[in-house]
């Protein structure tokens, strides 16, 4: 199976022979990938180099011309280095564009800290109008920048990861999606974190939600599931920030005497690298770490 990043290039390349109002800024990250491309359209597949201020502000250039930019490098690259630009060259100057990430929270441990990004959604968060897209396998990944790519100029972050599902779920760029009931609560999963969530909950009366889309969050669906249980326990498990949905989802159960418990990446600077497998573990973000997290949280 292909990564989420092989098939965005992919795609990407195939949508711009079929869309002349899309164009790809890179910084030096998957360049080598969009090479025929390149050749096929040079004026719209364009490379910055290494900086990454200038990717950000030359995607919001573009969208200034009417073009649909789709501006890609890995995400401590493209969110928080040039973070300024983002918030102003597409959101004060009213314009969109679709940003792709690579990288994510730990995706290259070997790069260090410097190329991860576990605080990338709440901090985009932090901005208005921004949908936020953290598919959980390749051909979620591809409707998902399908589906951005020919929208109008809205503003769009699609987050993927070298971490994936065994198979894909139908996604529709919008709601929360019902894998199964139970009574004992509600479990949300994003993305990536599906399969964990899965099997840490295997014989559980539990209810899990599936999210592809985080922003905006559909409440309505949390909201109602959480009101079906016996007790509205909300788990939030999130392959980035801990807790980086908590907000959004207090304020879908405002009416509800609710608790709600974030999982995902702690809150402290990660001096020692390991593989994805030992990262999740570590973060305990493993199948046996959620298990023990969510089964206390919920008395179960």
């Amino acid at each position: 199976m292909d990564t989420m990043r092989e098939r965005f290039t992919a795609i990407t390349s195939r949508l711009l022979d079929e869309d002349p109002r899309l164009a790809v800024v890179l910084a030096d990250i998957s360049a080598d990938r969009f090479t025929d491309a390149a050749r096929t359209h040079p004026d719209r597949v364009i490379n910055v180099g290494i900086r990454e201020q200038l990717l950000v502000s030359t995607g919001g250039g573009l969208a200034l011309t009417g073009m649909r930019p789709i501006v890609h490098t890995f995400a401590s690259f493209l969110v928080e280095r040039p973070f300024e630009q983002v918030k102003l060259d597409f959101g004060h100057q009213g314009t969109g564009g679709v940003l792709v990430s690579a990288g994510g929270s730990y995706d290259w441990p070997a790069g260090g800290f410097t190329h991860m990004a576990p605080g990338d959604v709440a901090l985009l968060d932090t901005l208005d109008g921004w949908t936020i897209h953290v598919p959980g396998h390749p051909d979620e990944a591809e409707a998902l920048l399908r589906h951005a790519a020919a929208a109008g100029d809205d503003r769009v972050y699609l987050r993927l990861s070298e971490q994936s599902n065994t198979a894909p779920r139908p996604v529709d760029g919008a709601g929360l999606h019902t894998v199964r009931q139970g009574r004992r609560g509600v479990v949300v999963a994003v993305g990536p974190m599906l399969d964990n969530v899965l099997a840490a909950v295997d014989g559980l009366d539990v209810t899990v939600l599936y999210a592809t889309t985080v922003r905006p969050l559909d409440t309505a669906t949390l909201r109602s599931a959480a009101a079906a249980t016996d007790a509205a326990d909300v788990v939030l498990v999130e392959p980035y920030l801990a807790g980086t949905s908590s907000a959004a989802a207090g304020e879908a159960l405002l009416d509800l005497p609710h608790r709600v418990l974030g999982l995902g990446v702690a809150r402290r600077e990660l001096r020692r690298y390991g593989t994805i497998e030992e990262h999740l573990a570590g973060q305990g973000l493993d199948p046996a770490g959620l298990r023990a997290r969510i089964a206390d949280f919920l008395g179960a």
